[in-house]
């Protein structure tokens, strides 16, 4: 499974989990075991603001992109998401949504 992100400026909060073809998004499962080679799936469809761009197999991988919220003061990383490739099961490490400040003394 290969996820793109596309930040946008928001005050949600992101979740994700993967378990196979299942994508957990805030805790919603999104199953996409049944998706054939070479197709693919509209945002429309799936009904969920999270999916910026149509979901597409190709060559047996899931193709996804996601909105990334972040904070007005969110770091680069963030701003500037690199794609992931999740081979394994669980929890999926995200940017942080906003910049950790320190406190002046």
């Amino acid at each position: 499974m290969k996820i793109a992100f596309s930040p946008q400026r928001s005050d949600a909060s992101l979740d994700l989990s993967r378990h196979g073809d299942v994508l957990g998004i805030n805790g919603e499962p999104f199953d996409f075991s049944d998706l054939p080679e070479g197709a693919r799936l509209s945002a429309e469809t799936l009904d969920s603001w999270w999916f910026a761009e149509p979901v597409a197999r190709i060559d047996g991988v899931l193709h996804i992109t996601l909105r990334l919220p972040h904070g007005p003061h969110a770091p680069e990383e963030t701003r500037f998401p690199r794609p992931v490739t999740l081979t394994t099961n669980g929890p999926v490490s995200l940017p942080p949504h906003t910049k950790k400040t320190q406190k002046q003394t």
